[in-house]
């Protein structure tokens, strides 16, 4: 089985303070043997990381919608932000590319896509992102799984990283795969880590806001 980090943002994300070189050393560290980059509307940071680890790096997005977020894996093209949660799902199968919900039900997120959007849209994606590690209430996750379940989807764990400290928290174990079509294969035979976060990680990701705009 693969160590598979699959919710990491590296410095293009406004909140995140990881630098690509020193994401590549942690990956390494800490025996990742998989990671999907997926930066808050942009795989710019992708893109750089997978001409310098090509075998390790998955090429993902963490995409804005008008309904709230979606991650899209083993795409080659960005897509932009703003665009009807529907549409952005088509965009990113047009590319041949993997379709998950992050943190569907996170109450302390104004990004996630909430409870009722989630039932609504569930039978089109891929896979659902049950254990966020940055998530505040254990019931937010909770929520993520019974959702998961209900609908028969795979569930993985994101660590939702945005920090040095955090990459590697939550990974998910996988057998090997190669493409878009063998990761989705994997996820049905998926093993967890569950590891929180502290509260505090989130002022280190208000303080790289801030940063940037200084």
């Amino acid at each position: 089985m693969w160590r598979v980090e699959l919710h990491a943002h590296t410095r293009y994300s406004p909140d995140s303070l990881l630098e690509l070189e020193e994401f590549l050393e942690i990956c390494r560290r800490r025996r990742l043997d998989r990671v999907a980059v997926t930066d808050h509307n942009t795989i710019e940071g992708a893109l750089r990381l997978k001409e310098k680890a090509p075998e390790r790096i998955i090429i993902g997005e963490e995409i804005r919608t008008r309904e709230g977020e979606v991650l899209a894996y083993f795409i080659e093209r960005e897509i932009p932000k703003g665009l009807p949660l529907l549409e952005t799902i088509e965009r990113i199968r047009e590319q041949g590319g993997v379709v998950a919900l992050p943190h569907p039900c996170d109450r302390a997120r104004g990004s996630a896509v909430g409870r009722r959007t989630a039932e609504a849209i569930l039978p089109l994606v891929d896979a659902v992102e049950v254990f966020n590690a940055r998530c505040l209430f254990p019931g937010d996750n909770a929520c993520a799984a019974a959702l998961a379940a209900r609908f028969g989807k795979p569930g993985f764990s994101g660590s939702d990283a945005h920090t040095a400290w955090e990459l590697g928290r939550a990974w998910t174990a996988l057998p090997p795969f190669e493409d878009a079509e063998g990761f989705r294969q994997a996820l049905s035979h998926a093993r967890l880590t569950r590891r929180l976060s502290p509260p505090w990680v989130h002022l280190l990701s208000t303080w790289a806001k801030w940063r940037r705009r200084l």
